[in-house]
């Protein structure tokens, strides 16, 4: 089965595999006894590697923007009421997906409209899950403005994770479910949505981003 991938993971899976080549071809001309044993392992983390960087093509069912798309895949790890201090200055709905490594890893779009709003946040790599990852993490915040609403989303880096990739700039238009970035090796993102969001997902869910639907907006 073909399995595409991230255009991220290129330059790591082309080091990585050149490595256990040359490691596998120097154990097979010495006649190394270890030759088969690291050959077995070498194709297991080569394929822990392909599996991180995969990246299924997940074109939209039904755009539209009174509905939150999930931005990534995981788990649901949090759902409350918090005061969103960076932007908004006041109470917001805060939903929040963690992503461990086996995860597909690319975030999306999960509205369409204007991005009123992008800061990079370098920080701490505090556990995914810890209170304050949310700000005092390596971070991105996004504002995106939908002419009805304005959603904020944070990419979080993890203990694990210490590359944030973003493709999206301030001002800039863009579409409901294209990617807008990757985080690397286990993360965590957030939305926070409007108080008067109407939830359509329960904590420790599931869910896959461009596929679940997080939450519909009020008209």
């Amino acid at each position: 089965m073909f399995i595409r991938l991230h255009r991220e993971g290129f330059a790591i899976l082309t080091a990585v595999g050149l490595f256990l080549l040359l490691l596998n071809i120097a154990l097979r001309v010495a006649g190394s006894a270890y030759f088969w044993p690291v050959l077995a392992l070498s194709l297991i983390v080569y394929g822990f590697f392909v599996q991180f960087f995969r990246n299924p093509v997940r074109t939209l069912e039904r755009a539209d923007n009174r509905l939150v798309y999930a931005p990534a895949d995981g788990r649901i790890c949090a759902i409350e009421e918090v005061i969103e201090t960076e932007y908004f200055g006041e109470k917001r709905l805060q939903v929040s997906i963690f992503m461990s490594p086996l995860n597909v890893h690319v975030n999306r779009n999960p509205v369409g409209g204007v991005v009123r709003y992008f800061r990079y946040h370098p920080g701490k790599y505090l556990v995914a899950w810890h209170p304050k990852s949310s700000t005092e993490n390596e971070h991105t915040t996004v504002v995106y403005d939908t002419g009805e609403h304005q959603i904020l989303m944070r990419q979080i880096a993890g203990a694990v994770a210490r590359r944030i990739k973003w493709y999206v700039t301030e001002g800039q238009t863009v579409r409901q479910g294209d990617d807008m970035g990757f985080i690397k090796f286990g993360s965590r993102v957030d939305l926070f949505l409007p108080l008067n969001a109407r939830l359509n997902i329960t904590m420790d869910q599931t869910v896959r981003g461009n596929r679940d639907i997080i939450a519909y907006l009020p008209e």
